[in-house]
């Protein structure tokens, strides 16, 4: 607040009209003189002169320059009798500064310089990408006493960033794929109002902008992913996912699993193909072929998981592509043809479905409590009448997702007395569940309990190792089993149909999920012939060697591969930097393998035998203790050195996927549907929309696991 003027009545010297947004500059205090009497700062002599034409150069003896730093950017001029406004040196635009006694601050001269209200000043910054002012931290000592307090005033304003229209279209385009928000909201009448309140500088793009915009951002992506898959060391395992639309056409998702250099787990969405005979036989081969060429990585596909039975015709082009592509690996028979949670859903959802008399009975009781905050404080208060001990909540389910439908029966079981006896409290309550609708709901949950657990494993943020679920696969394959053979008619019943649906996906994952177990140091064949023998009895034997012939024949094919030259020793021979001559002049290190093909056959062919003993070592060693929290990875990251080629096999094995949905989708008894509005956008740009936002999420979610901590053995 500037000081009042020499002829200002005493009263309004001393008066301080002090705003919140105001800083210590916005105040001149008044200074002590010698007869003790309080006069204005600005009334201190000071011999620098003011600006021209300011009536404080009538006296010059009596007024000090004034010091906020404002005045560097503002004159101060008479406009009328007793009335002065102060003048921005750049825009020329003009603010009040007194009328009669009445001295305006200059928090609001501030702000023009300081906030982006001079437009001049506004455009220097921009160049400059500095600012022209900044308040001082420290006020000066204007003249007081060295023992009188300051009084400091501070403000919580936010500081000055300037206007950046570019950074502004990012943000647009990457809250649309963040969000699912529809491209054309950029031309919604409401969103258009509410950026241009918010900044009214801002020209609003048009569809087709953030359209490219969004693709931009899709591509800046993509290029970081392609380095990653590029330094992959082994090879990557894809998920297929087949969403359907209402337009009849098919969209393949395809995700790739793979671990880095570094032994980090990765899941990345690379692909959304949109397939117009998504019923073809070929659909799903194409979509695979399609997304190999897209990241260049022809020769590096270790195994396909889809999500959905096909006919033997497009499991034949599967098969065929995987040899093509990769003819080593077991000549196309890393094919999983079934998705773990599309079967668990499966399974549970028909389980339901056999009893869902008794679940709707349940499902209306819970109705009845949940719809009315009258019925819950009576259930409530009948619940701590008798004392029941359990602590689960009540909820109704979301019949689109069976986790909901189990966790319903599972609380309204443990409070099964609460509604027995709840017709008595309440008459308006009718159709409890009988005593055997209860027996009946607490043994579907028996049932359906492994399959949720199973399930759950896959909704963790962090990405399982395939040898994580050979343990709930084949416990659940004997539990199933044993069930359906027994002597009580409605557990019969109700599991035989359980267990046929799952003895299919057995059938069909088994072999790589036991191959994958094989590689825990900590079970290896021991749990693969325990289990066998629990399930297939005395037929257990044939189905061992089976996975033994597999492992040991899948080996041999990461023996026989070529040992790879890196990089590095590939540009140093090509720069001329490594040279090696024969006697005879020739240049041994041609261009075509460096000349050295035949010492690689030649190595090959003389330490197989002993790169086979390398499996057969790690079979024979003792088994480590069975530890909970273990690093499957990180232990054959840290005996890589010790086998590595019998690592390399296992870096792959153990990132082939059992699941093509993603964490959201686990539960889900429908299947996915590509909404109305992305249908009528180009492929390429729902494929930029999708993938993106995948990419995005992931960035801040680290997918790796810590490293085991154990001493290595000998």
């Amino acid at each position: 607040m500037a000081t009042p003027t020499d002829d200002a009545p005493a009263s309004d010297m001393m008066s301080l009209d002090i705003t919140p947004d105001m800083t210590v500059d916005d105040i001149d205090m008044p200074t002590p003189v010698a007869n003790n009497e309080l006069v204005p700062v600005e009334s201190q002599p000071n011999n620098v002169e003011t600006p021209p034409g300011n009536p404080e150069t009538q006296q010059p003896n009596k007024r000090r320059k004034k010091k906020s730093i404002v005045w560097e950017h503002f004159t101060i001029e008479p406009v009328g009798a007793g009335c002065r406004r102060a003048y921005c040196k750049q825009c020329k635009q003009s603010f009040a500064y007194s009328t009669g006694s009445k001295v305006a601050g200059t928090s609001h001269l501030k702000r023009h310089i300081a906030k982006g209200g001079c437009p001049v000043v506004l455009r220097n910054q921009e160049r400059n990408q500095s600012s022209p002012f900044s308040a001082p931290s420290k006020v000066g000592g204007y003249g007081m006493g060295a023992h009188t307090p300051k009084r400091r005033y501070r403000t919580t304003a936010a500081p000055y960033i300037s206007f950046d229209p570019d950074r502004c279209r990012n943000e647009i385009s990457r809250m649309i794929i963040m969000h699912d928000y529809p491209l054309h909201i950029v031309e919604h009448p409401g969103f258009v109002a509410f950026v241009q309140n918010l900044q009214p500088r801002f020209d609003m793009v048009s569809f087709n902008t953030v359209q490219g915009d969004c693709v931009a951002t899709y591509l800046r992506e993509k290029q970081s992913i392609q380095k990653v898959i590029e330094a992959m060391p082994g090879r990557v395992c894809l998920t297929l996912d087949m969403w359907s639309s209402c337009r009849t056409l098919g969209y393949v998702f395809l995700t790739g699993h793979f671990i880095d250099s570094e032994w980090k787990m990765h899941r990345k969405l690379l692909n959304v193909i949109m397939e117009p005979y998504p019923d073809s036989d070929a659909a799903f081969s194409h979509a695979v072929a399609a997304c190999l060429s897209d990241w260049s990585m022809e020769g590096k596909l270790f195994s396909v998981t889809i999500n959905q039975p096909l006919s033997d015709a497009a499991v034949d082009n599967l098969r065929a592509l995987l040899s093509v592509k990769n003819p080593l690996m077991l000549n196309g028979q890393l094919l999983l043809g079934n998705c773990l949670a599309r079967s668990l859903s499966s399974i549970a959802q028909g389980a339901l479905t056999s009893v869902q008399g008794t679940v709707k009975k349940v499902r209306d009781s819970v109705k009845y409590v949940k719809t009315s905050e009258s019925h819950e404080e009576k259930f409530l208060e009948l619940k701590q009448q008798l004392q029941v001990p359990s602590t689960k909540n009540l909820a109704i389910d979301d019949q689109t997702k069976w986790n909901t439908t189990y966790e319903m029966l599972l609380a309204a079981s443990e409070l099964k007395e609460v509604f027995s006896c709840l017709d008595t409290s309440d008459p308006d309550y009718k159709d409890a569940p009988s005593l055997e609708d209860w027996n009946q709901v607490e043994t579907l949950c028996t049932y359906l309990k492994p399959l949720f657990e199973t399930a759950n494993i896959l909704t963790t943020p962090t990405v399982p190792t395939t040898n994580t679920f050979f343990h709930e696969a084949w416990k659940i394959q004997l539990e199933l089993a044993r069930a359906a053979a027994s002597e009580d008619p409605f557990i019969s019943s109700l599991t035989k149909s359980m267990q046929e649906k799952f003895d299919k996906y057995w059938k069909s994952c088994c072999f790589i999920l036991a191959i994958a177990v094989v590689m825990d140091p900590r079970f290896k064949m021991k749990l693969v012939e325990f289990s066998f023998s629990k399930i297939y009895n005395e037929d257990a034997s044939t189905y061992v060697k089976i996975v033994d012939d597999g492992i040991h024949e899948l080996f041999r094919e990461y023996v026989a591969l070529p040992l790879p030259l890196t990089p590095t020793f590939i540009e140093e021979a090509n720069n001329g930097t490594i040279k090696a001559e024969d006697p005879q002049g020739g240049n041994l290190l041609a261009s075509n393998g460096l000349g050295l093909t035949d010492f690689d056959v030649y190595i090959m062919e003389t330490t197989s035998h002993l790169a086979i003993s390398e499996l057969d070592q790690y079979l024979e060693e003792s088994l480590l203790p069975r530890v909970h929290e273990f690093d499957v990875v990180g232990w054959w990251k840290l005996n890589r050195m010790k086998y590595p080629t019998l690592s390399k096999m296992a870096r792959d094995i153990l990132s082939v996927p059992v699941s093509t949905v993603p964490i959201d989708s686990v539960f889900d008894t429908v299947g996915k549907e590509m909404d109305r509005y992305r249908c009528s956008l180009r492929p390429e740009t729902v494929e930029a929309l999708i993938c993106a936002k995948d990419w995005i999420q992931s960035e801040s979610v680290d997918t790796s696991t810590a490293l085991v901590k154990m001493e290595l053995p000998i």
